[in-house]
């Protein structure tokens, strides 16, 4: 490792307070002249898509989250008032919930309650976690992110007692998605039992016409934003479902956006050694030989960015894992995704990372900022800070000499500001890398089959009840239950259906005996 090769392959913005350094990989100098051609055409297909290109061919819709940071460049200037007027509208509700003028039937609200999944959660949890703090927070934020019902309660458990001072967001795009459908009944339940109203105590955020839309107009909630249908749920920080929450925990959402539009004026540039999200993707590229032959360590060193891993799992892996590129050919792309945070992972990670399987990359994230308490000395001279950097310097230094190829981005602190670029400066690299290995990172047809094979798979349970309903007067196994519905090919997804519902004494379903050899009954 050369000093002359780190100020080569150094790149930095101070007006952002953002920098980037590539110089661990290893690349030879040619590489980035040999991808220029494949690079200048991922500029043109991202101007194509910024220009109002229909970039998701399976809903045949924009994909226009650039937008949401600059209205004015929006394909038409219906789109680029509605952008500017919802925002306008969350700082007026945010600011009259603040001010008691919008209140529960308890008093005013003191807690945020946002039920949403994947997108809908991740991205307002990462800004949550990152920018919040308990004692200057407008709203106490919870989160319902599954449909775990176990971790509904636990949720419902912190929130006893003050349900009539929390207000409840509902995310979802068509209103369909079962795991917010079902947390929003699980919200609603929990609401009665207090004997509250819970559409005094109700927001949805989806779109418009769609069946939450709807229920939320009918039922009178308290408010209802628009996500518009260009927005995906894993790029969807920028719009109501990420600034809602947000604003209303109090976090400063105009720094966000504007930390966004910057890293997204920095990210448009044509020449590559200036644009940091060009410069990520073609390290992808290396790395991973353009086909995921290696995986992305993920590793921030500061505790408010733990779930930014968590977060890039879904923006990556939901964008990059496609089987067909965009001829239709069969390509199995992706890049897989996992982190943790330092110095934990010097407890975790490391040992492996350095002496044992070489399958993988790492970004470090560096914060130079350390708190802004006064700092103590834990020895001369030295504080708590000066170690948790110390153990990245020292990490990424041991890990080098082993060949490990790493990148680092730092970033002044945390604030607003940082996590608004880091957003942007991902979506970008996605949409980046996508072009270079030729598939669309807009669509996610794997994960509509996984909805459709779950859908499948409750209309067989319901099946099997019915079974053992018309049969009451004896037991079966689940051969026998295969047999009798004359699905033998679906017996080992019958067992696993009938040992769950037997495990959960309100379905009344009995078992007897143990293993393959249980059989089932109506209680």
């Amino acid at each position: 490792m050369s000093w002359s090769r780190y100020k080569q392959y150094y790149y930095h913005n101070a007006s952002m307070g953002f920098s980037l350094d590539i110089s661990r990989m290893c690349f030879d100098d040619g590489f980035l002249n040999t991808m220029e051609p494949k690079i200048q055409a991922a500029y043109r297909a991202m101007a194509d898509l910024e220009g109002g290109a229909r970039a998701n061919p399976d809903e045949n819709r924009m994909v226009g989250h650039y937008w949401l940071r600059a209205p004015e460049l929006a394909p038409s200037e219906e789109i680029t008032r509605e952008i500017s007027q919802n925002l306008r509208n969350i700082h007026h509700f945010a600011n009259r919930v603040h001010g008691g003028e919008i209140a529960g039937q308890s008093g005013s609200f003191q807690n945020l309650l946002v039920v949403g999944i994947g997108g809908s959660a991740l991205g307002p949890q990462l800004v949550s976690n990152a920018l919040g703090h308990p004692k200057r927070d407008r709203l106490a934020v919870h989160f319902l992110d599954n449909t775990d019902p176990d971790g509904m309660d636990r949720v419902f458990a912190e929130l006893d007692g003050v349900l009539g001072r929390t207000l409840c967001v509902i995310i979802s795009k068509s209103g369909g998605t079962a795991e917010t459908r079902n947390g929003m009944l699980e919200a609603k339940r929990a609401y009665a039992g207090d004997n509250l109203d819970f559409s005094r105590h109700a927001l949805a955020i989806t779109e418009g016409g769609s069946k939450l839309d709807r229920l939320a107009s009918a039922e009178g909630w308290v408010e209802r934003f628009p996500l518009w249908d260009w927005v995906g749920g894993r790029t969807s920080q920028t719009s109501a479902v990420g600034l809602i929450p947000a604003a209303l925990q109090g976090i400063d959402i105009e720094r966000l956006l504007a930390g966004a539009a910057n890293m997204d004026i920095s990210t448009r540039t044509t020449s590559t050694r200036q644009n940091p999200a060009a410069l990520l993707a073609l390290m992808w590229y290396h790395a991973t030989e353009g086909k995921g032959a290696k995986d992305m360590v993920i590793l921030p060193y500061k505790d408010r960015l733990q779930l930014f891993a968590k977060y890039l799992q879904q923006l990556l892996m939901e964008s990059l894992g496609k089987e067909l590129d965009l001829e239709g050919d069969t390509v199995n792309q992706g890049i897989a995704v996992y982190g943790n945070k330092g110095s934990t992972d010097q407890h975790a990670y490391l040992q492996q990372l350095r002496d044992g399987v070489h399958n993988f990359f790492v970004t470090f994230i560096q914060v130079l900022k350390d708190r802004h308490l006064p700092d103590l000395k834990v020895e001369p001279g030295i504080t708590s800070g000066d170690y948790l950097n110390s153990f990245l310097l020292g990490t990424r230094s041991a890990l080098y000499r082993k060949q490990r190829q790493s990148i680092t981005i730092t970033i002044d602190e945390v604030s607003p500001f940082a996590i608004g670029l880091l957003i942007a400066l991902y979506e970008r690299a996605v949409g980046f890398y996508a072009s270079l290995i030729h598939i669309n990172a807009y669509h996610q047809p794997g994960v509509e089959a996984g909805k459709q094979a779950a859908s499948q798979i409750l209309e067989l349970q319901k099946k099997v009840v019915q079974f053992l309903t018309a049969h009451p007067e004896s037991s079966h196994s689940a051969e026998e239950v295969a047999l009798g519905l004359g699905c033998q090919d679906e017996t080992e997804t019958i067992f696993k259906l009938l040992e769950h519902l037997a495990a959960n004494p309100s379905r009344g379903i009995f078992s007897r005996g143990t293993g393959l050899e249980t059989r089932f009954t109506l209680c």
